[in-house]
This record gives C-alpha cells, sequence and structure tokens, in this order.
C-alpha cells in the first residue's frame, strides 16, 4: 500500500475544490495482500479522518506547498524550514508563529525514570469571515516520520504510511490521529515481541503538540530574530 505524497495531497485538496460532497473519497490506493476487518476499519478511518478538511486546513496547506514548490533550497534542518514558513505566512498576512513545546514524562524501568522532551512546530490563528471566530491550526512540516518504528508490522506500516509528511489541521483532528496510531504502534511493538517505551505512548505524543507547556515564539520580520520572551497564549487539558 503507498502512501500519500505531496502530489497526493494537492489532488486531494483540487477534488475537494470541485466536489460538493463531504464524503471522503475512495481508496484509490491498492494493497499488495487483504486487509483484516479490524485493520480496514483502522483504515479507513485514518483516511478519513485525513481527508475531511477544512477550507481553512485547505487554505494554509496549499500556500505551504506553493512556498515548497517555490525555493530551490532544501532546507534542514526542520527549525529552520518551520521558521522560513512562519515568515512566510506572516508576509502574507497570517498570524502565524513558531510554537515550542516542552515536557517532563515519568516512567518505570528497574526504578521511575524521568524523560525530558521538546518540540517545535508552527501554529496559525485563522479567523471566520466575519472575524469573530477563531480556529487554531498545528502546521507540522516533518510529520509522518514522528510516528516511525524500527521495526513495524506490515499493518502499522500501512496506517503510518497513510500519514502526511506535511500536517495542516487542528487539534481536535490530530489528537484524533494519535488516538489511532499509538494503540496500532502498541500492537505493532506486541507482535515482535518488544516493550512499548514511553514516546509511542499517546500521552507523550500528545506533548509533542498539546504540552500545557507551550510557549508561542514570535519572529521580526525585518531581522528574522526570534523573540524568546514571548509568553504561552494558550493552554490544553492534555
Amino acid at each position: 500500500m503507498g502512501s500519500l505524497t505531496e502530489e497526493d495531497l494537492m489532488q486531494m485538496v483540487r477534488d475537494f475544490h470541485e466536489s460538493d460532497s463531504s464524503a471522503p473519497p475512495p481508496n484509490s490506493l491498492s494493497s499488495s495482500q487483504p486487509l483484516s476487518p479490524p485493520h480496514q476499519s483502522k483504515y479507513l478511518t485514518l483516511q478519513e479522518i485525513i481527508w475531511r478538511a477544512t477550507d481553512c486546513e485547505i487554505e494554509i496547506l496549499e500556500k505551504v506547498l506553493m512556498y515548497l514548490r517555490n525555493t530551490e533550497t532544501l532546507m534542514e534542518p526542520n527549525n529552520l524550514k518551520n521558521k522560513w514558513v512562519v515568515m512566510k505566512l506572516k508576509k502574507d498576512g497570517y498570524e502565524a508563529s513558531l510554537c515550542k513545546t516542552s515536557w517532563v514524562s515519568s516512567f518505570r524501568l528497574s526504578e521511575v525514570c524521568q524523560i525530558t522532551g521538546d518540540y517545535e512546530y508552527v501554529d496559525v490563528m485563522m479567523k471566520d469571515k466575519n472575524n469573530v471566530k477563531v480556529t487554531r491550526l498545528i502546521v507540522d512540516m516533518d510529520f509522518r516520520s514522528q510516528f516511525e518504528l524500527a521495526r513495524p508490522t506490515q499493518n502499522y506500516k500501512q496506517l503510518k504510511d497513510t500519514l502526511p509528511t506535511i500536517f495542516v489541521g487542528t487539534e481536535e483532528k490530530l489528537d484524533k490521529i494519535i488516538s489511532l496510531l499509538c494503540p496500532a504502534a502498541k500492537q505493532s511493538l506486541k507482535e515482535n515481541g518488544l516493550r512499548v517505551p514511553p514516546w509511542r505512548k499517546a500521552k507523550y505524543m500528545q506533548s509533542k503538540w498539546l504540552s500545557k507547556d507551550c510557549k508561542k515564539v514570535s519572529i521580526n520580520m525585518e531581522t528574522g530574530i526570534m523573540d524568546h520572551k514571548s509568553e504561552p497564549q494558550f493552554t490544553t487539558t492534555h
């Protein structure tokens, strides 16, 4: 079963604009082996979550893909790409910021241990046509790789490969994906006789994008310098 490339995403964007139906697209990806009913259900559910994009999500995805097509330089590491996307979005009039999350997770081996984590992604606040309702969108430039396993089962690999490389969506949409992928990752690890590490559990994955300790970092458009003194502007309940 193939993965959703950026060309696939752009075709999805075009199909969404051309169709009046809210139903998800038919499964256009072929499988080299039949899927079990439970896995088939998870796969179709994941496709539906990804496919049901709002106008705001499509608008920002189109912008990001346009920025990438118009640059001849592949920016690595991703933190430079995130900063560049924020600056491009701000230049186009969007309320975009870098978001930096940090957290501490506890787990038990022979004794209780703690691991600290941190992550960075792009945040866009979208207003409706009446400038009343504000929707927060999360933009992750390297989304699929966050769900990689070293020795995945075929079932898990098919789910993971369905994820887009670039994610644009709400907290709710992201949480649904995490809630579906993390149990599948747990099952994949168990089938291979491996323990589930804390960084593969849903709570840890949620902390990457939905941590309470999340700080928005503003960027000076003239100098490109980040303001690390900015205060957290939202909290979540995860």
